[in-house]
């Protein structure tokens, strides 16, 4: 197959940002933000850094339902603690993931965590909600907890930065977490005057999200921090230039192309599934989570 540059479709600011509870202050990208394609990721909610003053109270979101999807939160500043109905919890600190595989249905809580809640600092945080095909949304929820000590890395030549592979495969290392469908999901740590090459098939959604710094797409296109670079289905190449030290969260994805039903927390493929979940929730098959 021909190399040739993957398209860029747009070069997109951050939307007004909006409360997700008092804890996170989050620009919606899509799908409400914009109307982009970027199946199988439905929504990417982005918490723009933002200095939180100290707290005894940690700020956060209290307890949520999800059903028929995957919640991934990436930590680039700050810390969050959580907890869940089946009884797993913890801390994501910086360059952490979190993979919450929601599927038949999970109560959820999302806080703070309290000793940066009481310092505060700077917050900044990521979070992908990823579809799940209809024959997989069903099936037990699962974590998957990836720290930054033990993500896979490739190391660019002359020190010029890594390429953290959260999930899928870049030039042989494999990303730490597993997925129902194909994702390549990488933070990109650059520094100024580093060069990244990516490949990706020409159907696969694609876009660039610039955590920090400045970046040349293509050899034409500029993008800086907080900007989202959005690709159109024409080419399969990508080169990026660092035009300062640079932080840009990759995310690339086989689309399901399945019916989408969706209603607050719950994603699913037909209305009646929808109004399934709601009963499902309301008469306690989701578990019990303490405010």
């Amino acid at each position: 197959m021909p190399t040739t540059f993957k398209k860029v479709a747009a070069i997109l600011n951050p939307t007004a940002p909006h409360m997700v509870g008092d804890g996170f202050r989050v620009h919606n990208f899509f799908p409400s933000g914009y109307k982009i394609k970027m199946d199988p990721f439905y929504l990417l909610d982005y918490n723009a850094k933002l200095e939180f003053s100290p707290s005894n109270t940690p700020r956060g979101v209290g307890v949520h339902p999800h059903r028929g999807f995957e919640t991934v939160t990436i930590a680039y500043h700050g810390a969050v603690a959580h907890h869940d109905s089946a009884g797993n919890s913890g801390v994501i600190y910086p360059g952490d993931v979190q993979w919450m595989t929601a599927a038949s249905g999970i109560l959820h809580k999302e806080y703070h965590e309290e000793s940066y809640s009481k310092k505060g600092g700077p917050f900044q945080m990521v979070q992908l909600w990823v579809n799940l095909p209809a024959k997989y949304k069903m099936t037990a929820p699962k974590y998957q907890s990836v720290t930054n000590s033990e993500m896979a890395n490739f190391e660019l030549p002359n020190q010029k930065g890594k390429i953290e592979v959260i999930a899928g495969d870049y030039q042989g290392v494999k990303g730490s977490a597993s997925t129902f469908t194909e994702i390549e999901l990488y933070n990109l740590r650059l520094k100024a005057g580093a060069k990244a090459n990516l490949e990706t098939p020409a159907h696969f959604n694609t876009a660039l999200l610039i955590i920090e710094g400045s970046i040349t797409v293509n050899g034409t296109e500029k993008a800086t921090t907080n900007q989202m670079v959005h690709f159109a289905h024409e080419g399969n190449a990508i080169t990026i230039e660092a035009s300062e030290d640079a932080v840009v969260l990759y995310l690339s994805g086989d689309p399901i192309n399945e019916p989408i039903a969706q209603y607050g927390p719950f994603l699913m493929n037909k209305p009646e599934e929808l109004q399934q979940a709601i009963e499902d929730y309301n008469t306690g098959k989701f578990g019990y989570l303490e405010e």
